[in-house]
């Protein structure tokens, strides 16, 4: 049933879905379940009547505080009983601007979006209005919109170290090639060549990914300072992992502007660009307006996700698993003689094995997971219900999985001969 129905799917929506990280082909061609009916905690009910437990994209890293909230659902239930949308503005959406605030001293004022690629394209559209140049130096993923993609116009296949190898230009008018650079973070003489280009007017980067290299954010921030150029930090996956709020509160060093999304609503869209009052005050001098900006239900769930977040200190809680996550994978992947590294933020823990059969290995995992009913790949994005009992039965049910992977690098074993449907795409590299 859920194999016609992702057929049918294929033919009335293209691609299958609106969401390149969720299509099956990501996992495991015909084999993945799909579509599911109903969730709770870490759980996922599939259209068949099958449960899942979630130790993959958690909601593509919008669950932190796991599926079907109670806190955060009874709000949105509420908010929704008293009506969504009407002709007046709701009083939630003042209430959210405060509490980010609170969060982020360094800023005066807020816009708000839906989505996290809104989210950047509002951004970019206020910094270029404040330096009045067109110029955007990128580093790392902000979405699908034309302004990021041109820079594998300029620089064919540009954005491939940033964890997007491949990602096509169809459809981005050429004309605007020369207005988006991408360059590598922690790369200081990629940085200066840029900072040479007169029609610099805005640095949009994510403050980290594997790691946050300090030093290099403070060169950026100097830097930028001395051209008058605006600095974007795009928090909108970081945002909430590590610390209440963007990673930079935790280093220290502040943008003119910054983005939240993904976690801020616990599964409902709400994205928010803040930013100080000199360079936000140029909002107004552009066109900047979307109905549906202005709903209830998104600023509704980014308050009560914030009330719960704080009285959980979910960050820490998922940060401790994460790191007990990681334990457990090392010990597990050394006594097998897999060799392996780790990717992404602590809570966010992607692994990647050392091996030209490397896909065929992930499509094996979540093959003989789904048998065990787990969702699983080689990327954990955790939840506070992610606790350390569920994370040993996780490691229990994997590791004779990982010994097969084992014997297969070190002893000879095809793996090949034992996977059962074709192996995933690699399309989509980034961790989220």
């Amino acid at each position: 049933m859920i194999q016609d129905l992702y057929n049918k799917a294929k033919v009335v929506i293209p691609g299958g879905n609106s969401f390149l990280s969720k299509r099956p082909e990501m996992f495991l061609p015909n084999g993945w379940p799909t579509y599911f009916d109903s969730t709770s905690k870490i759980s996922i009910k599939d259209i068949e009547g099958n449960v899942y437990k979630d130790f993959s994209l958690m909601g593509v890293g919008t669950n932190i505080l796991g599926y079907s909230n109670e806190h955060v659902d009874s709000a949105v239930i509420e908010a929704v009983r008293k009506g969504n949308l009407s002709t007046l503005n709701c009083t939630e959406e003042v209430v959210l601007a405060e509490r980010m605030l609170e969060l982020n001293s360094w800023a005066s004022s807020v816009k708000y979006a839906r989505t996290g690629g809104e989210a950047n394209a509002i951004a970019i559209r206020i910094g270029r209005a404040f330096s009045k140049k067109d110029l955007v130096g990128i580093c790392g993923y902000h979405g699908w919109h034309d302004w990021y993609l041109a820079s594998n116009l300029n620089v064919s296949n540009s954005l491939a170290p940033h964890l997007l190898d491949g990602l096509a230009t169809t459809g981005v008018p050429k004309s605007i090639g020369e207005n988006s650079i991408a360059f590598q973070y922690g790369n200081y003489e990629q940085f200066d060549v840029l900072l040479k280009n007169k029609n610099l007017g805005v640095i949009i980067m994510e403050v980290g990914r594997s790691n946050v290299d300090v030093p290099f954010l403070k060169y950026v921030r100097e830097n930028c300072n001395k051209k008058g150029v605006v600095l974007i930090f795009d928090e909108c996956t970081s945002g909430f992992r590590e610390t209440q709020g963007g990673l930079h509160t935790r280093v220290g060093v502040n943008p003119d502007m910054a983005m939240y999304g993904k976690a801020l609503g616990n599964g409902y869209a709400i994205n928010v660009v803040l930013g100080t009052s000199q360079v936000m005050k140029f909002a107004q001098d552009s066109f900047i307006s979307s109905t549906f900006w202005s709903e209830r239900i998104g600023p509704t769930a980014g308050i009560a996700t914030l009330d719960l977040m704080a009285e959980l200190k979910s960050w820490q809680v998922i940060t401790k698993y994460g790191e007990y996550l990681r334990v457990g994978l090392s010990k597990m992947f050394d006594r097998y003689g897999v060799p392996f590294s780790f990717t992404g933020l602590i809570p966010l823990t992607a692994f990647t094995f050392q091996s030209e059969s490397h896909l065929k290995y992930k499509t094996f995992i979540t093959q003989e997971m789904l048998k065990k009913n787990y969702l699983a790949a080689n990327l954990v994005i955790l939840s506070i219900y992610h606790d350390e009992k569920e994370i040993d039965e996780f490691l229990a049910n994997l590791e004779p999985i990982i010994e097969i992977i084992g014997e297969s690098e070190n002893k000879g074993r095809k793996i090949s001969s034992i996977l059962q449907l074709p192996v995933c795409h690699s399309g989509f590299q980034r961790l989220n």
